[in-house]
């Protein structure tokens, strides 16, 4: 297949190039530099959201498009995530109806449910996307989810996949690896939740029995055996500091708008609340179990934990 692959600069992005390659022809577009591509995959970069990048899909002769150039940082405002994530989703699925492409791949995340205290033990993909209402920079996830949901029903002659996988863990730069990664790690006094990681290669993984012919609708990705929070702070070699609640929603709020914090006061609630989802769709249709058990997992974030320091 020939596969356009969107924010293919990105950590992750390159782990998925590195991947398809091997299979495929890819071709990449990111308004980053792509320093260590394979040599034999092709990188445009360029802006989704501009109108010039149309040209890269009309001419470009795809099969499928893996679309992961989403914005994640906490510290952006409601604004640059809506033109960022949105609009630039709105860019690619109009053009892959618009140049014949048959397949649309959109990585979503399971934290579009949310972390919350009446959630079932595990939610399925048809339970309500709650994610937004203490968490700004989830309702641009969540649209960009549904928007690909709408993709899907309005032409049902693309095969659209989209992917929520629980917390990632490795090199990439996001909050749940970020969080093990700390030496002194904030848990909550009284509060010990189950949680759900999952190895970035299983990730990866996933998207290319995505590429698979007849493949479409929403998988949720569980990753290896739920764990509690305490747990994988152990096994991440963090010294857990716990603080009572309502003082750490004060101090981190603080320390957050004085720059000195890496989370946002509402992704305590990862900390107290419980957010894990049932992973039968993609085992049963994608053909999808994890390959990396939670010691391979945890080991592999300590190694990058090592490699990053």
């Amino acid at each position: 297949m020939r596969v356009a692959v969107t924010g293919i600069s990105g950590r992750f992005g390159a782990l998925v190039a590195r991947r398809l390659h091997r299979l495929h022809t890819v071709v990449g577009l990111d308004r980053r530099n792509f320093a260590r591509a394979p040599v034999d995959v092709e990188v445009h970069r360029i802006d989704i959201r501009r109108k010039r990048s149309e040209a890269i899909f009309r001419n470009g002769g795809f099969d499928a498009v893996v679309h992961l150039n989403l914005m994640h940082d906490l510290r952006a405002s409601s604004a640059d995530h809506y033109t960022f994530n949105i609009q630039g989703t709105g860019r690619v699925v109009e053009y892959c109806h618009k140049h014949g492409i048959k397949k649309l791949v959109l990585m979503s995340s399971a934290n579009v449910y949310g972390p919350r205290a009446d959630n079932t033990q595990f939610l399925t993909e048809d339970a309500p996307l709650m994610g937004g209402e203490r968490f700004s920079d989830i309702r641009s996830l969540i649209a960009v989810d549904m928007l690909g949901q709408s993709f899907f029903w309005k032409y049902p002659e693309i095969e659209t996949v989209i992917l929520r996988p629980v917390h990632i863990i490795g090199a990439v730069h996001n909050a749940p690896s970020n969080y093990l990664r700390l030496r002194r790690p904030w848990t909550l006094a009284g509060f010990d939740p189950m949680a759900q990681v999952i190895h970035e290669d299983d990730v990866a993984r996933a998207i290319e029995l995505s590429l698979q012919p007849g493949i479409r609708g929403v998988f949720n990705l569980p990753g290896c055996r739920p764990a509690p929070l305490s747990v994988l702070v152990e096994m991440a070699h963090g010294r857990p500091r716990p603080i009572p609640h309502p003082l750490a929603e004060v101090m981190l709020e603080r320390a957050w708008k004085l720059r000195l914090a890496r989370f946002p006061a509402p992704e305590l609630d990862h900390l107290r609340y419980v957010c894990m989802v049932d992973g039968q769709r993609a085992e049963d249709v994608l053909g999808f179990a994890a390959n990396h058990d939670l010691d391979a997992t945890m080991t592999h974030l300590r190694r990058t934990r090592l490699l990053m320091h």
